[in-house]
């Protein structure tokens, strides 16, 4: 009997331990199948996030005949040095020369007035800056804008200045969009210029064009723009860069912008109408 009564008592127990355990072993499974969920989302999310970072950039609305322009200035402390050859600091001297550039839109817009020239400015240093959203040209309001910038200070966020002034060029509702960096130093907020850039170009499907100018530092850091279609020069003063300013302003953008108006062609309303590129294809055949 007492033998019995002993195997109750030890049964009584293992039933116990065993009703003690359920809620952890209840607990467990639930915690796993949580974590499971969320290693899906996890996984879910990171694909999701892939798709948008290949995903073609769309156009916030109808885009036409036209060209604009993001200029792009660093506004980053080191610009507060003195220019080579010159007793002024490098920002003015970059100021002196982007307004002198742009007077070259004058004497486009004078033979092409038909032909949309919108142009923004952008300032950056730890961040960006839109000075001027990229608007019909106006010469006052750039000139304007480029006098009350404020004085340098602060990192070089060339990655993501590139990326703020895409963004605005997709909105701009013209078919030609350009980036045109005026920069003095390398990256050091935000992301790579050379990762942003090669994803502008990657997923702009080359509509993007990226050009740079290096005042006063080595223009192999930017070896990369050439490998998504665009150009960097240097310039180590004042002189080398305003050539080097007109140079891709002028003998690029504007050149470019020059041949697509040639492509207008007027009708018996008076309305233009762009060429499409089956004109070249057909030019091809003959």
């Amino acid at each position: 009997m007492k033998h019995r009564a002993n195997g109750r008592a030890s049964a009584r127990s293992r039933t116990s331990r065993v009703s003690n355990l359920l809620p952890l072993i209840f607990l467990g499974v639930v915690i796993a199948g949580c974590t499971s969920r969320d290693e899906k989302d996890g996984e879910d999310q990171a694909f999701t996030a892939q798709l948008a970072s290949e995903a073609k950039y769309q156009s916030a609305g109808d885009e036409g005949l036209g060209a604009a322009v993001a200029i792009v200035i660093d506004n980053s402390g080191s610009m507060n040095q003195p220019a080579q050859g010159d007793t002024r600091p490098k920002y003015l001297v970059a100021r002196d020369a982007v307004a002198e550039m742009l007077a070259a839109t004058d004497s486009f817009v004078a033979k092409r007035p038909d032909f949309p020239i919108k142009v923004g400015l952008y300032r950056f240093a730890s961040g960006v800056t839109p000075v001027v959203r990229i608007q019909p040209y106006d010469r006052e309001a750039l000139r304007a804008a480029l006098e009350g910038m404020p004085p340098p200070n602060g990192g070089t966020a060339i990655g993501e200045a590139l990326d703020a002034a895409r963004r605005d060029l997709y909105g701009a509702g013209v078919i030609r969009k350009y980036i045109l960096v005026i920069t003095d130093g390398e990256n050091t907020e935000g992301r790579s210029p050379e990762i942003v850039a090669r994803e502008i170009a990657r997923r702009s499907e080359g509509a993007v064009r990226m050009h740079f100018v290096a005042f006063d530092v080595d223009a192999a850091k930017f070896s990369f723009v050439r490998d998504v279609r665009g150009e960097v020069l240097g310039a180590g003063n004042a002189v080398a860069l305003r050539a080097s300013l007109d140079s891709i302003y002028r003998g690029k953008i504007l050149a470019e912008a020059m041949d697509a108006g040639e492509r207008l062609a007027p009708s018996t309303d008076s309305s233009r109408s762009l060429r499409t590129s089956f004109d070249s294809s057909r030019a091809k055949k003959r």
